[in-house]
């Protein structure tokens, strides 16, 4: 299952676009595992990729400035746009649901593989692969103390299907999903039927938060349709007075931002959010999930307090101060200065450690009439990668410890081609490739311009970022300054994160420089790179494909065959290659802190790196 997310908002479910929405997953300025530690790289960020996780001992003794309360201060660079449990798009949002929620299956971190969430075990299979039955445990709870059942499954299922419902990357990701049959002879059993073989139907169900029906839909309006029909092109969902009605209900605000509409099966309840400053997670009481040995389902905290700072200042002396216990987005050049200061060291345990995302500037090749068409020449976008000083950026702002990437798949996947040669910075090729393409300086004036649909047009563009993410600020610089030695002129545009993923699924913009939180699992392409993507305003934002393309995505995504599948991929990697959709910059790996005082820290290399409630007050400090 393998999620995506965009810089600051996503949702993971199977490929789901991770527009990480609030877990700025600032790539860019972190690093990736073997790399090269020659010239300026520090030694102590080598990790190794074929770790799949990084175990640190606990402290022996606890020191007398550590504080004993049972509350972790976890340290956000911005808060997510939204907690809906079908209409989420933020990373963090998918972090807060691990420890609020319930899923049928979890991503095993430690060993990356799916395991059991809240059923018994693994699915039984059908020998054509198309039915998985579950059996559901019997201790989950919800909130007001009604049992798990089947219904809520289904319903969860057809709520994030249902057709009115704001979440078109989710709805993709369960494209496949034909229906859910209630067991007749056990009301703890249930079919999921699948209509294809497919490479993600195992880890499917995974970061899909259930919902309790009765919570949700109260009137029991979604019993009345199928899946079938929310599957049906022709089914005119908006036609359906009473589907339109709770569906305008359950997509306002208040399902996404009021506590007082947070309900779920995880060991945590949002008690309170204050916009701009912190998300309060408080334990629930006897929970069904005490004394469990299963790890997402661990509660040691009594608190889990999630303050937002990205003020580089300001982070180093809440770390010096241990005002903070732990973060996973803090700058490469932050915790390396931490890192010079032995109280820190003594205080903390960090590590930076490889992960499965990538650092990207998407290209707009289909623009509205609010952008000029510059870039739906491939020569002009292959240009814009040969004047991005990808080498110059990871010397000044990465310390050369990030690893380059040439396309759109993680190094760290054996599918990876690594016959893609990464790009040069090559102002004389791409002033060439400019020139070939019509754009030239025709009145002196050091900016290219050529003629489209009659007007003269500038070669001027805007790269926009989300102004959270003050780094990309510092890279687009870089680039602007180097571009215009070829005659273009290269606009950074800060704007605010809901608004920048707005403008995203709007398609616009010109450039846009973000990362993708991807995940070991086998992807799914469609949800990025197919052109229904672009159409539907899923995550293909700069408008790549071909009829082409999309029938090798398809056939990527129905292949279970290592053999036939890796193959797929590389030549799709090749083609995303030569058309330039994308300028490719780096593979991302995430800084990581976590105060000694808690034992029981692990460092994944997927998401979310550390488990928060499973983080353990030591006994000096009075744990409970």
């Amino acid at each position: 299952m393998l999620m995506k997310s965009l810089l600051s908002f996503g949702n993971r479910n199977s490929n789901v676009l991770f527009l990480s929405f609030v877990l700025l997953c600032i790539c860019l300025y972190s690093c990736n595992g073997k790399h090269n530690t020659k010239g300026d790289s520090p030694d102590n960020i080598t990790v190794s990729d074929s770790m799949k996780f990084i175990r640190k001992a606990d402290a022996k003794e606890f020191l007398p400035s550590w504080s004993k309360k049972n509350v972790i201060i976890y340290q956000i660079p911005s808060e997510p746009n939204s907690l809906h449990p079908t209409n989420g798009t933020a990373a963090l949002r998918t972090e807060i649901n691990l420890w609020s929620q319930g899923f049928i299956m979890q991503e095993d971190l430690q060993h990356l593989d799916v395991m059991p969430g809240v059923v018994k075990s693994m699915p039984e299979v059908s020998s054509d692969k198309l039915n998985y039955t579950f059996e559901l445990r019997d201790e989950p709870k919800w909130d007001d103390g009604k049992q798990l059942s089947v219904e809520d499954i289904i319903f969860t299922f057809k709520a994030n299907k249902c057709p009115l419902m704001e979440n078109p990357d989710t709805r993709e990701s369960l494209m496949n999903i034909k229906d859910i049959i209630k067991d007749k002879n056990n009301n703890r059993k249930f079919t999921m039927v699948m209509k294809k073989i497919f490479n993600q139907n195992k880890s499917m169900t995974v970061d899909i938060p259930l919902m309790e029906r009765t919570f949700v839909d109260g009137k029991d309006i979604l019993s009345k349709y199928s899946f079938v029909q929310f599957d049906d092109e022709k089914f005119k969902a908006d036609k359906e007075k009473e589907l339109n009605d709770w569906a305008n209900d359950f997509n306002s605000a208040k399902f996404g931002r009021d506590p007082k509409y947070f309900n779920g099966l995880g060991m945590y309840k949002i008690t309170k959010w204050d916009e701009g400053q912190a998300i309060t997670l408080e334990k629930k009481q006897n929970h069904w999930t005490k004394g469990s040995k299963n790890i997402f389902e661990a509660a040691y905290a009594d608190k889990i307090i999630l303050k937002i700072n990205r003020d580089p200042n300001s982070l180093l002396l809440e770390f010096k101060s241990q005002d903070i216990d732990a973060s996973t987005s803090i700058s490469t050049k932050v915790l390396l200065e931490l890192q010079k200061d032995s109280s820190f060291n003594a205080n903390y345990n960090s590590q930076i450690v490889s992960t499965f995302n990538y650092a990207f500037i998407d290209i707009n090749m289909k623009p509205d009439a609010k952008h000029q068409k510059l870039f739906t020449d491939k020569r002009v976008r292959r240009a814009m990668a040969l004047l991005t000083p990808v080498d110059e950026m990871n010397k000044i702002l990465n310390y050369n410890v990030n690893k380059r990437i040439a396309g759109p798949v993680s190094p760290m996947k054996k599918e990876y081609n690594t016959d893609l040669k990464l790009l040069p910075f090559d102002v004389e090729q791409a002033k060439k490739l400019l020139d070939e393409a019509g754009w030239k300086d025709t009145d002196g004036d050091n900016i290219r311009d050529k003629i489209i649909d009659g007007k003269k047009v500038q070669f001027s563009f805007e790269m926009s970022f989300p102004n959270v993410a003050v780094e990309y600020n510092n890279a687009i610089q870089l680039i602007a300054d180097a571009m215009y030695k070829a005659g273009v002129k290269c606009n950074p545009n800060p704007v605010e994160p809901n608004i920048y993923h707005q403008n995203l699924v709007k398609h616009n913009f010109d450039m846009i420089m973000s990362s993708w939180q991807l995940n070991y699992a086998p992807e799914d392409y469609s949800q990025i790179w197919h052109t229904k993507a672009w159409s539907e305003n899923g995550g293909n934002y700069g408008g790549f494909g071909t009829p082409q393309t999309d029938a090798l995505i398809d056939s990527i995504k129905y292949s279970i065959d290592p053999e036939k599948y890796i193959p797929m991929v590389r030549r799709f990697q090749t083609i995303v290659y030569d058309e330039q959709p994308y300028i490719f910059t780096f593979a991302s790996m995430k800084r990581i802190i976590v105060h000694k005082r808690f034992g029981n820290c692990e460092m994944y290399f997927d998401r979310p790196e550390v488990l928060l409630n499973n983080l353990k007050l030591l006994q000096s400090g009075n744990s409970k």
